[in-house]
């Protein structure tokens, strides 16, 4: 019987500018780390700036740096 194999979600070592989040997301749904960075930016001034960062910082401390 075949192991079921899991993608997991990890902050980035190489590909970071700040804490890895974004090059993270980009390596798990395999696109390009600055188009997440762009939606950061453009939900950033959508929401008025807390609410994005907020959720940046609570990733900053749930998701796990990659090994």
């Amino acid at each position: 019987m075949k192991e079921a194999t899991y993608k997991r979600l990890f902050r980035s070592k190489r590909n970071r500018m700040v804490a890895g989040i974004c090059g993270g997301f980009g390596k798990y749904f395999n696109i390009d780390a600055n188009i997440i960075r762009l939606a950061i930016v453009i939900l950033m001034f959508i929401t008025g700036f807390f609410p994005v960062l907020i959720a940046y910082f609570i990733g900053i401390a749930v998701i796990p740096e990659e090994t």
